[in-house]
C-alpha cells in the first residue's frame, strides 16, 4: 500500500505538471522484496521437485525514471522562446561562484544590467554562451535572430544580417537519466550523469527553433489510467488485508 501510494505521489506530480515548459515525466520503477522458501527446488538420483514453494513479501519503489522523449513545439511568435530539437540542454549560471544548472525550459528574457541587456532565465538567472559567457542582447527583441546552430544576430537598418558575437551554449550526457531534478525546470550533475559534453562534438546536433517552446511531455490520458490503476491497486491490497485479518480470526475461534 505505502509503495501504491509513492506511485500516486509521482503520477499527481506528472499531471500538475502538465503545462509545466520542458518538463520531463517520471515513472516509478519497483522491485519485489525477499521471499520466504518454505521447499527448495532440487533433483536427486531417486526423486526430484522441479518446483520452488515460495511467498513473497511485498514491493519496494527502487527509482524513479525520467522520460526525456522530446514534448511538443508550441508556437509563441515570441523571439526570446526557443525549442530544442535534440537531446542537448541549455546552460544556466546559478550563482556567483559559477554553478552551472541545466534546463530544456527555452523561455527566456531580457534583464537589464549595467552592462545592458542580459539573456536571463525568468528568474533573472544568466544564460551562457559556448565560451560560458554571459550573453548581452542590446537591440531591439523583434531584430533578434536566434539561428538553428544557436548564433544570434540581428537585422541592420539596411536589411543584412550582423552577427552578435554570440552562441547559445548547447551541451549533452553521455547518461542523462542520472541527472537530478532539483526543481524550477533545472538539472545538475551526478556522477551517474557524467560531465556535459558540447552539443556539436557528441552524438547528432540539435537545433533550435526561435519562437517555440517545448511543452511538458506528459500525456494527460495516460496519467488518469495510470493513476486509476494505482488507486485500485491500492485498494485491493487492503481488501488482501482485511481477508487475510478475517481468514485468522476464523481460524482463532476455531480453536476456541
Amino acid at each position: 500500500m505505502k509503495a501504491q501510494l509513492y506511485n500516486v505521489d509521482v503520477v499527481a506530480n506528472n499531471i500538475a505538471n502538465v503545462n509545466t515548459v520542458g518538463y520531463k515525466r517520471n515513472r516509478v520503477e519497483f522491485h519485489d522484496l525477499l521471499y520466504e522458501t518454505t521447499r527448495r527446488a532440487y533433483v536427486m538420483e531417486d526423486e526430484n521437485r522441479p518446483v520452488n514453494l515460495q511467498v513473497g513479501h511485498g514491493v519496494l519503489p527502487a527509482a524513479t525514471t525520467k522520460l526525456f522523449r522530446t514534448g511538443s513545439f508550441e508556437r509563441t511568435d515570441n523571439y526570446l522562446d526557443v525549442a530544442i530539437q535534440g537531446d542537448a540542454f541549455f546552460v544556466i549560471r546559478a550563482d556567483n561562484e559559477g554553478t552551472q544548472h541545466y534546463t530544456r525550459d527555452g523561455s527566456f528574457k531580457l534583464s537589464l544590467t549595467d552592462n545592458g541587456m542580459m539573456l536571463t532565465t525568468s528568474d533573472g538567472l544568466p544564460v551562457l554562451d559556448d565560451g560560458g559567457n554571459e550573453i548581452y542582447v542590446n537591440i531591439d527583441a523583434p531584430r533578434l535572430i536566434i539561428g538553428t546552430n544557436g548564433e544570434l544576430s540581428y537585422t541592420n537598418d539596411a536589411g543584412e544580417n550582423e552577427y552578435l558575437g554570440y552562441r547559445i551554449q548547447l551541451v549533452k550526457f553521455q547518461n542523462r537519466d542520472g541527472l537530478e531534478a532539483i526543481g524550477d525546470n533545472f538539472f545538475v550533475t551526478t556522477s551517474a550523469s557524467g560531465e556535459p559534453q558540447p552539443d556539436a562534438e557528441y552524438g547528432r546536433p540539435s537545433q533550435l527553433r526561435q519562437g517555440y517552446v517545448e511543452m511538458s511531455n506528459v500525456n494527460i490520458a495516460d496519467e488518469m489510467v495510470n493513476l486509476i490503476v494505482a488507486q485500485r491497486a491500492y485498494e485491493t491490497n487492503s481488501k488482501c488485508i482485511t481477508t487475510s485479518d478475517d481468514m485468522l480470526g476464523i481460524a482463532n475461534s476455531l480453536k476456541r
